[in-house]
């Protein structure tokens, strides 16, 4: 959040999550890119819910641990 701020990037920012308890931990949508992080500090496998890959096919996918969250604090993820 800081770093949009800095950048003046304001981009709209969501969780999503279904009713049988399939999430994702952050949503970013700006100019029409719809950006999706999960935030896993251990290096375990990630798998998007099958649920948001397939109602959002264009949606970048991001996972976040604890080799690249820097990349993402500086806006380079």
């Amino acid at each position: 959040m800081k770093y949009n701020t800095y950048t003046r990037a304001f981009p709209y920012t969501y969780f999503w999550r279904t009713y049988d308890q399939q999430e994702l931990d952050w949503l970013e949508l700006q100019n029409d890119q719809l950006s999706a992080y999960e935030f896993k500090w251990n290096d375990s496998k990630v798998k998007f819910p099958k649920a948001f890959v397939e109602a959002y096919p264009e949606a970048k996918t991001n996972w976040v641990n604890r080799d690249n969250y820097t990349d993402f604090l500086t806006g380079i993820i």
